[in-house]
Order: structure tokens, then C-alpha cells, then sequence
């Protein structure tokens, strides 16, 4: 190992010792109010680029975290109490929905897309998969009001947060007053979800000069490279671009990001999502019709169907779809596999008190 390794090593891994050494006493003690500027403090990772979000407007602070991180757990927020943000963001899939292709709402109904993970946000300016909201202190309102998520009005979750034993007092930790309104209750959310940083995996790792891959991760990344990163390319594997990527159409009434842009371009296409994670964030696509990376891979070898919006990158002359052998296939997972950042799943600090 070269001097500019160790040093690499040594500037990044030593942070996060002591970050987890904290965080661990801090998922330790019963009183989540002795989370500290020492623990809650946002910092952009060496390898990641300057955020998108404007946190002048909004710094993080431990209180502000505090009471982010409640109101994403509490219920309170939906109309009858039985759902919160965490019932459909759970932390061990990255905040997605492990295992359901639809999550399940209010009364038991069914969502309309598949629950995207909530991770490294404050690199991102569209949110959703059809990009629908295009500020994250904003991104709370649909789902709250969403009738089948939710199912309630902002202003009723406000009196119940004013009317509640708990909740003045946070906001007046947070915020200097006990004053409860929309701003306030959309920049404390915003805070938590700013908190959900992604950036410990083996590929990070990597990336700052701290450890190798192996020889079969380094030939799947080659693959990666050659097959897959032309969508799926920068810091967070995805350009976040909107794409037909050739799913037949199971439901029509859902055509993407025209929805949004009333552009018949723009139909049955939906944002790249990033693979960071990848293999806790299953099952896959903008309606969860694929379970497992290898029938990922395969759809994307023999079972892209063509449409007027089809993505040119899948089209090859009169074949469709994108070239891949079965071990080149086998190499990507090996690669994706390298995104996980146990870290971040398994971060006390994020997970209900």
C-alpha cells in the first residue's frame, strides 16, 4: 500500500470510526435528545459532488433532525393514525419496500408505483419516478395527501401536531418557538431525509483510493461500464434522465412522466433510478414487476418491447434490447453488489427511536 493509499485511508476511514462509535452510543440511550453537533452534522462525502439542495435555507440541526426523524416515524400524519412515512421507507432496504411491488396504504389499498428508496436526496432536484415534485421540502405533501397512502389534509396533520403532548416542545427545540405550520413541518422532515447519506459502500471505498476490488469486481465493472453506464453512470449510477425502458404496459392509466409534462414524448417513461443499494431495494422497476437483478438483466436482453417512446439506447436496428451473455450478466451482480453500504442500512441514527 502506497503512502497516498494510507492517507486516503486515513482521512476518510477514521471519521466514520468515530461516527459509528457515537452512533452507537447514541442508539443506546433511551433519550433520543442526546443526539449532538458531533453526530448530526450534514458533510458531503470526499468522493460525492456539491449538493443540489440549498441548505442555507435549511441547515441541519441536531433538534431539526430530531424532530424530522419523528414525524417520519409517527402515524399522526395519516388520516387514521396507521401509517407513517417509515411503514412503506424502511431502513434495511435502503427506505424502500422490501419484497412488495406495490406498498400498501390507507385501508389496505394498493400505491400506484412501486416505493422508491430515500437516499442521498439532496443530490437530486426531481423527485418521484415521474419527477412530479421538484423540491424535497416538498416531497412530504403527496404522500400525506395521497388518498390511497395517507389520506389526510396538511392542515388537519398541523392541529394534530399543535393539539399533541409532544410535539410544541420539539418544534420549540428546533425552531426557537412552538410555532407548528407548513414551512416548519416541511424543513424538519426535509432534515431527516438530507441525513439519509449513502456513501460508505465497498465502491466508495474504491473511489477514494482506500481498498481494491477484486479481480471479478473489476471485470464487472467493466461489463457495467460497457452495458449499463450510459443510463446508470456518475456518483449515483443514474443520469436522472426519464426513459421508456421497454416494460409492457400493465397499466395504462399510468404513462410516466407525461403525466407531469402532458408531453405524449414523455409517455411510459420514468426516472433512472440509482443502483446504489441495489440488492436490499428489491423487487425492481417503477411497478415492482421484477423481483430478482438476474430477470432485471434478462428483460433487458430479450424482453425490451418496442413502443413509439422506446429509449433509441435500446434500439440496435431491428433488434431491440441490449447484448449480454450469461456471464457478462453474472459479472454486473458481482459489480452491483459492491453498492451496498451496510453503514447506511444499519445506521442507528436513522432508525425509529
Amino acid at each position: 500500500m502506497n503512502l497516498q493509499v494510507i492517507c486516503n485511508l486515513l482521512r476518510n476511514y477514521i471519521p466514520i470510526v468515530l461516527c459509528s462509535i457515537l452512533l452507537l452510543s447514541c442508539g443506546n440511550d433511551d433519550n433520543p435528545q442526546t443526539v449532538t453537533e458531533d453526530i448530526v452534522k450534514f458533510s458531503v462525502p470526499s468522493n460525492f459532488p456539491a449538493p443540489l439542495y440549498n441548505l442555507s435555507r435549511n441547515p441541519v440541526t441536531p433538534d431539526g433532525f430530531i424532530l424530522g426523524r419523528t414525524l417520519f416515524y409517527d402515524g399522526i400524519l395519516s388520516r387514521d393514525g396507521s401509517i407513517s412515512c417509515g411503514t412503506c421507507h424502511q431502513q434495511f432496504a435502503a427506505f424502500a419496500h422490501s419484497g412488495h411491488d406495490l406498498s400498501h396504504g390507507i385501508d389496505d389499498q394498493l400505491t400506484l408505483r412501486n416505493t422508491p428508496p430515500v437516499q442521498n436526496l439532496a443530490w437530486q432536484k426531481e423527485f418521484f419516478w415521474d419527477g412530479g415534485v421538484t423540491d424535497l421540502d416538498l416531497f412530504p405533501i403527496n404522500p400525506i395527501q395521497a388518498h390511497n397512502e395517507m389520506d389526510e389534509k396538511l392542515p388537519n396533520v398541523l392541529e394534530k401536531l399543535r393539539r399533541s403532548s409532544k410535539y410544541p416542545a420539539l418544534f420549540k427545540k428546533a425552531f426557537g418557538s412552538d410555532t407548528i405550520d407548513t414551512g416548519r413541518f416541511l424543513k424538519a422532515i426535509a432534515q431527516f431525509q438530507l441525513m439519509c447519506i449513502s456513501s460508505n459502500s465497498k465502491f466508495d471505498k474504491y473511489e477514494r483510493g482506500e481498498i481494491s476490488l477484486s479481480q471479478e469486481e473489476m471485470q464487472g465493472k467493466s461489463v457495467f461500464d460497457s452495458k449499463c453506464a450510459s443510463c446508470h453512470k456518475g456518483t449515483f449510477f443514474t443520469d436522472l434522465s426519464y426513459r421508456n425502458n421497454g416494460l409492457s404496459v400493465k397499466n395504462a392509466a399510468d404513462s410516466g412522466r407525461s403525466r407531469v409534462t402532458l408531453n405524449k414524448q414523455d409517455s411510459y417513461t420514468f426516472k433512472v433510478p440509482s443502483l446504489r443499494n441495489i440488492t436490499s431495494t428489491d423487487p425492481y422497476m417503477h411497478d415492482g414487476r421484477i423481483v430478482t437483478l438476474e430477470k432485471v438483466l434478462d428483460h433487458y436482453e430479450k424482453g425490451v418491447v418496442d413502443s413509439p417512446t422506446l429509449d433509441p439506447l435500446l434500439k440496435n436496428g431491428p433488434e431491440r434490447g441490449i447484448k449480454l451473455s450469461s456471464e457478462e450478466k453474472r459479472l454486473i451482480i458481482v459489480f452491483l453488489k459492491t453498492l451496498s453500504d451496510e453503514t447506511f442500512l444499519k445506521n442507528k441514527l436513522l432508525s425509529e427511536q
